[in-house]
């Protein structure tokens, strides 16, 4: 939830496009910290944000 709660932000207040962004939960798969101490579930309440070039944007400039 909270990483949707994040690209409905982004969609509707930042006007990004929402094809460009794909909401995924993965504390309990992919845990940063495998204690189950209230500072290690803090750190794995996470959201990660990654950054996808268009390609053939990248690509343009490259071959320049």
């Amino acid at each position: 939830m909270r990483s949707t709660s994040v690209c409905r932000y982004l969609t509707e207040v930042e006007m990004i496009d929402p094809k460009r962004l794909t909401a995924t939960g993965k504390s309990e798969y992919q845990p940063i910290d495998q204690s189950a101490t209230p500072e290690a579930l803090a750190k794995n309440r996470r959201i990660e944000i990654i950054l996808t070039p268009k390609l053939d944007e990248l690509y343009n400039l490259i071959t320049k």
